[in-house]
């Protein structure tokens, strides 16, 4: 992983989900691009196994297991970030909770408080700490957010995920609109469907299902998570220079028909 001409070559980025799926894919692909990553989920065994595999090819990881939905475990990870590496250049606040199948009258009250305090309240007390640091650093930074297609449209997916989705391209343009003149770049991306230790249980025995979420696309196939981190790279570096407040689709088409 000694990449001296990487993409993210010498900065530092926090992921959060960090210990499978999206998450962890982002952290290999960042680490390949010369980033010092900051992996931070509550699986602290896998979070570990990762930071472990990355250090040993020649990276830089540390873990810092932790639950998005508190401030205090956030803050922990961000202050990690300055004090073993000097600084917070990027941040991808990846991690996330849906469901599929009740509808709205169906579900009780925790799936409506899971899915708002993961994807929403976690984007918020992501930013909450990360912009600060940022706004103290003289090349300032970057936070992308995951969305989904699901933040402007119904999928299918259960109410509450559909709402938390669109609440997370709300904070993003917000976010982008109050910092993009003091150097802090804020967006989105509004993946499609993906192969992730989430969806799996779902698609697993009921193949109709991953049908479903991939009738509308126009690459009828699921996403791999590699092809998201991807996305989210290039949105962590200097080739996204002039890009903040963006939805950035990477759904297969799913957002064109």
């Amino acid at each position: 992983m000694d990449n001296v001409s990487g993409m993210l070559q010498g900065r530092t980025v926090m992921i959060t989900g960090a210990s499978g799926g999206i998450g962890a894919a982002a952290a290999r692909l960042f680490a390949g691009e010369g980033a010092s990553v900051v992996l931070m989920a509550r699986r602290k065994d896998r979070l570990e196994v990762l930071a472990e595999e990355i250090n040993a090819a020649g990276g830089r990881a540390t873990s810092v297991p932790g639950d998005v939905r508190r401030p205090d475990d956030v803050a922990r990870a961000v202050a990690r970030a300055v004090e073993e590496f000097g600084s917070l250049d990027a941040a991808f606040n990846n991690a996330g909770w849906g469901s599929v199948g009740a509808v709205l009258h169906e579900l009780d009250d925790s799936a409506y408080d899971m899915a708002m305090d993961v994807n929403v309240r976690g984007v918020w007390n992501c930013m909450r700490e990360e912009i600060p640091v940022m706004l103290g650093q003289k090349d300032g930074g970057v936070v992308v957010n995951m969305s989904s297609v699901a933040g402007h449209s119904a999928t299918g997916a259960s109410a509450p995920y559909v709402a938390a989705k669109h609440a997370v391209l709300g904070l993003t343009r917000a976010a982008a609109a109050e910092y993009g003149d003091r150097g802090v770049r804020v967006n989105a991306l509004t993946a499609g469907s993906t192969r992730t230790d989430l969806l799996e249980p779902y698609i697993a025995n009921a193949p109709e299902v991953e049908a479903g979420m991939t009738r509308r696309a126009i690459q009828k196939r699921l996403a791999d998570p590699h092809e998201i981190a991807q996305a989210a790279l290039w949105l962590c570096s200097d080739r996204a220079s002039f890009v903040t407040g963006g939805a950035i689709p990477v759904d297969g088409g799913w957002s064109a028909v």
